[in-house]
Formats: C-alpha cells, sequence, structure tokens
C-alpha cells in the first residue's frame, strides 16, 4: 500500500478512517520488534513480523496480540500519546518506577498471581495515569475486566478520571485495533460512566456514594463488579479521629471487598478470576485507611519514596544543603528563597541528588522538606512512622529591640481558650495567648505569648483588654468559639466600647467553632518553627510558652497543646488577615 495512502475497516459496525502514516511507522515497527523478541528471541520475532506483516497493528493483529500479553508495551504503544515523547507533546519520559507498577500490574491480572494490591507513591508520581487511566483501559479493551468501579476522594476527580479514560479510547491506535468503544449514542456515557461498545463497563465514584449492590446489566448478563480501583480514596476528614480513620477501613472491608466475587474454577482450571482490588495513594497519618491496608496481609504493597535514602542524614550532613538552609531562612534578606536557588544553582554539581522520577527538582524538594518537614515526609517519603516523635527540634529568638526595630506590616492576636475554675488545675488546659506580627522581609514574629489559668472570667476578659492596649498596632483577633460560644468576644467587645482608645482603633474580631484536626494544623507551622521563619521574642515569650511549643508530639501523646494551637492560629491567619488602609483626601483640583 502506498505511503500516505488510508485504509476503510470495519469492526463492531463502526467505519474507521486511520491514516497509515500515522500507525505503520517506523517507530511502531521497531517497539513492536522490540517486545517481541523479549517475549520470543529476535529470530522468532523477525519471522513473526514477517507473517503477519499486513497487519502489524489492526484488529487481531500482531500488536494487538502482544498487548494482550504485556501491559508495557500495550502503555507505550496503544497509549504511547500519554507516555512517550514526542515532538509534538510535552510528556515526559518515564522512570524505572513506572515499569516497576506495569509489571506488578502484569503479574496481578495476565499471571492472575494475586488479587489485592496496594501502591504507597510520592505526590505527583503519575499514580493515576499510569494506574487508573492505562489499566482501565487495558482492561476492557481485553475483557480482562466486565465491570470495573473506580473510587475517588472528590467527585471532581472522578469526573475527571472518565473524561481522561474516554480520550485515551478515543485515540487512533486503540480505534485501528479495537474499533470505537465509546459510543454514546448506544451506550451509556455520562461525566462519571463510561459504558463500551464490548459490553464492558467503567463507572468512577467518589469516597462518599455508597457502592453498596453496584452491578452491570449487559445482554451478556448480570456483573458484579470485576475489579476495584481507590486512588486517593482518603481526606483529612477521615483522619480526623481514630474513630473516622476506622470508619473508612470498615466501610473497604464491608462495603467494598464484600461488592466482589470470588474465582470460577472448573476442573482445576481458573474459568474466571476473583475481583481484583487497587488501593494507591498517600498515607496521611498512622493508622488511616493506607496504614491499615498495608498491614493487612492479604495486601501485596509497592512502596516507593521520591528518594531511596535517609533525607534527615543527607541533608543534615551536606555542608551545602546547610549553607543553603542558612540563606533560605536569613530574615535579613530581601528575598532568601531566590538567594537559596541561586546558590544551588551555583553549586549544583555538589547538591543534586537522584530521585524517583526526573519530573522532581532538587531544589524545589529541598525548600519543601525545610519549610514543612512533616508534610515531606508524609506526602513525598510516603513515611508517617516518625508521628508520636517531637515536632519540634529547635527555635529561634530575638531581643525584644531587635524584633520591635522590624516593620510589621499585620499585627494580629490569637487566643486558644479554656474553662476556668478547673478543679484539676494540673491536668486542666491553659488559655494561650499569642501576640504576632507579620513583617515586610515575610518572616513572622511571636511577641508575645502566654499560657495563664484563670479562677474566674472577668479576669480573661480584663487580660485581653490589657494586650489590647499593650500592642496598639493589634487590628485583628482570633479567639476560637468552642469554649463560651461567643459570650467572650462580646464582654470584650463591651469593655472596647467603654475605652475611647480602643474604640477607636476599629479591632476585627474572628471567633469561629475549631472542627479542624489540630495535629494538622499544627503540622503546617512545625518547619517554619524549627527552621527559624518564625521567631520568638526573648524577653516577651515565656519559658513555659516556648517549652509547652517543643514538648508537643502530637495530640495523642502531649498533655498540652494550647501554646501549639494558638501559635499555628497566628501563623496561619496572619496571611489572610486584610488590613484596612486610611484614604487621605486629595486636593479637589486633582480630579479635574
Amino acid at each position: 500500500m502506498a505511503a500516505g495512502s488510508t485504509i476503510f475497516y470495519k469492526i463492531s459496525q463502526v467505519s474507521e478512517v486511520i491514516t497509515i502514516d500515522l500507525i505503520n511507522t517506523k517507530e511502531n515497527r521497531q517497539l513492536l520488534y522490540k517486545y517481541l523478541s523479549k517475549f520470543y528471541g529476535s529470530d522468532k520475532a523477525k519471522e513473526l513480523m514477517i507473517k503477519h506483516k499486513n497487519n502489524l497493528f489492526g484488529f487481531n493483529g500482531l500488536a494487538y496480540s502482544l498487548g494482550k500479553r504485556s501491559i508495557e508495551f500495550f502503555c507505550l504503544y496503544f497509549l504511547q500519546d500519554f507516555f512517550v515523547p514526542k515532538p509534538n507533546n510535552q510528556v515526559r519520559p518515564l522512570a524505572s518506577v513506572h515499569y516497576e507498577i506495569w509489571r506488578e500490574l502484569e503479574a496481578m491480572f495476565i499471571e492472575n498471581k494475586h488479587d489485592k494490591q496496594v501502591f504507597i507513591l510520592p505526590r505527583g508520581c503519575a499514580k493515576t495515569t499510569i494506574i487508573d487511566m492505562a489499566l482501565s483501559v487495558f482492561l476492557h479493551c481485553y475483557g480482562y475486566s466486565v465491570y470495573t468501579i473506580v473510587l475517588a476522594n472528590r467527585e471532581l476527580d472522578a469526573i475527571n478520571f472518565v473524561d481522561q479514560t474516554k480520550k485515551a479510547l478515543k485515540n487512533p491506535y486503540i480505534v485501528h485495533a479495537f474499533g470505537n468503544l465509546v459510543n454514546p449514542n448506544k451506550r451509556t456515557v455520562n461525566k462519571l460512566e463510561l459504558e463500551l461498545d464490548n459490553d464492558t463497563k467503567i463507572q468512577a465514584y467518589s469516597s462518599g456514594s455508597s457502592v453498596r449492590g453496584a452491578s452491570y446489566i449487559s445482554k451478556k448478563g448480570i456483573f458484579r463488579p470485576t475489579c476495584y480501583i481507590a486512588d486517593d480514596y482518603i481526606s483529612e476528614q477521615d483522619i480526623l479521629s481514630d474513630e473516622s480513620k476506622q470508619k473508612k477501613y470498615q466501610k473497604w472491608l464491608k462495603e467494598i471487598e464484600e461488592g466482589g466475587d470470588e474465582a470460577v474454577i472448573r476442573d482445576g482450571k481458573i474459568i474466571k478470576q476473583a475481583t481484583k482490588f487497587i488501593v494507591l495513594g498517600t498515607p496521611l497519618a498512622r493508622g488511616d485507611f493506607i496504614d491499615q491496608i498495608r498491614k493487612n496481609p492479604e495486601y501485596k504493597v509497592f512502596h516507593r519514596s521520591v528518594v531511596n535514602f535517609d533525607v534527615d542524614e543527607y541533608f543534615k550532613n551536606n555542608e551545602y544543603w546547610q549553607e543553603f538552609k542558612r540563606i533560605l531562612f536569613d530574615d535579613t534578606r530581601d528575598d532568601p528563597t531566590e538567594d537559596a536557588k541561586q546558590y544551588y544553582l551555583a553549586n549544583i554539581e555538589h547538591m543534586k541528588f537522584p530521585t524517583i522520577w526526573e519530573k522532581y527538582d532538587c531544589c524545589k524538594l529541598a525548600i519543601k522538606y525545610f519549610n514543612k518537614r512533616l508534610a515531606f515526609m508524609q506526602e513525598l517519603m510516603c513515611n508517617i512512622e516518625n508521628i508520636g516523635d517531637k515536632w519540634f527540634h529547635s527555635n529561634r529568638t530575638q531581643p525584644k529591640e531587635e524584633i520591635e526595630n522590624h516593620n510589621f506590616i499585620k499585627t494580629m492576636m490569637a487566643i486558644d481558650t479554656a474553662g476556668v475554675k478547673n478543679k484539676d488545675k494540673r491536668r486542666s488546659d491553659y488559655f494561650a495567648f499569642v501576640v504576632g506580627s507579620l513583617a515586610d522581609n515575610g518572616f513572622k514574629y511571636v511577641r508575645k505569648g502566654q499560657l495563664r489559668k484563670f479562677d474566674e472570667f472577668e479576669d480573661y476578659i480584663k487580660h485581653v483588654i490589657n494586650l489590647l492596649k499593650e500592642f496598639e498596632d493589634i487590628t485583628h483577633v482570633f479567639i476560637e468559639k468552642n469554649t463560651y460560644n461567643g459570650l467572650d468576644v462580646e464582654r470584650i467587645q463591651q469593655e472596647i466600647e467603654k475605652d475611647g482608645s480602643l474604640r477607636k482603633r476599629n479591632i476585627t474580631f474572628i471567633n469561629e467553632m475549631q472542627r479542624k484536626n489540630k495535629d494538622d494544623k499544627i503540622s503546617t507551622i512545625v518547619s517554619d518553627v524549627n527552621n527559624g521563619r518564625i521567631i520568638f521574642c526573648e524577653e516577651r515569650v515565656e519559658k513555659d510558652f516556648l517549652s509547652q511549643v517543643m514538648e508537643f508530639s502530637g495530640q495523642q501523646f502531649s498533655l498540652h497543646d494550647d501554646a501549639c494551637d494558638a501559635l499555628s492560629e497566628f501563623a496561619n491567619r496572619i496571611d489572610e488577615i486584610e488590613i484596612r488602609r486610611e484614604i487621605k483626601s486629595i486636593p479637589r483640583g486633582w480630579l479635574f
């Protein structure tokens, strides 16, 4: 057939026109030969290429048959626009971890070696595309799965998965070999359902939806799910307490796993495989859904981190990275982050380290590590084992005179409230007070930190008023609402109205119920404290306050969290508050 000509073919009563130049290319033939050689040796591969030269890539052709035996080849050929770098796309070269994942999936689905697998992978590792989309397309092209359910955390994630899978199934390499499987005129195709023309179905759910009793009815019969894929199935709401963690895991065991089916075996031969279960994600906390699945002996575990060495030891012992850290947290610089990046570029040969994939930039990884170590360990190292240790390892202090010399652009007070007249004074919670400012250098300064216990409610109100008078630049006050349900805010405002100087300041009160998990909230400030981006006043931050911060090991392992709670509210909210600037009058003549 002449180059550039087209072929007409009919599969499943759908006529398609495919340009030969796109399909039967030198690159595709080389890829086909390479993988045939892996399976059969080079001589047999040549023989097969010659024998099937008239149907290398079409329906029931050589690539079609090879793809059924190799997910790796299937992805590199049939899904090449997603996984193979070309001049007309922005695809990154795959890393060895991606090929390892595909080999695990081959063992699971083609070789039927196991039925349950968990993939624990760092954020940004393309796990949704490599597993969810690629596997679903493979399974339904060949009918390995009749009915696949994909579970995502949010409905938007579920919708995006179906959309991406639909596009993949409509690409020319798939259509040329399998026909047009996506046919909205005849099949159920919407934002969460994708019924294909070969009587199989892919359906996506958000994690809050129930899949109990899910089944697919086609002209071939009624089918229970043959494959479940749970992708980032948990959210922060699922780790708020031990109860919420257990609830998510039990839902999986009782609703999801019970929705599957056992294998059908006749005369020692497998007629139908058992339902397959795949969980992929990143652990958020010890004992969460991912952590419990990891410890379930029925699941084979595939666990990778962004680097395969001890990051704490590496950064601590590398003199270049220690200098990088010093620059990054130098509050005397105009732009310490940019200066640190320039230092890295100037010394890259001494600082570059191997990562799981070329996508991960060493400089960006280091900045995240130094700024948010706990988040780095959880999201990128997939390591939650260190939770329970002391979170704060160091702090930075400066004299009052040096701190007050900075140019503050925002100042607020954050209060973590407690009860009064507690019988057990030793174990009762403290009131925690933080007066803090954000300076024009980007650093945050704790100008006052206190812990108090009051016998009378009015003593607490008076203490707040005194702090407002002491720091005249306070514009906002945050008080958590859980203890007094706004009564304390009303009393403070009444006292402000009695004082002319305070009344003129128009102080804004933020009074909200606190429902967010405290560990999650406090974890956001750990790196900023450890690395000196939050700086404490030597004279005004009391020893007991700072000690309580330094002793914090997570709610489950700490007697008190009051200081950390107030500190985290200040550090997070100071970025969000808006300061009303005074509008000065201008001469009337300037308007004309």
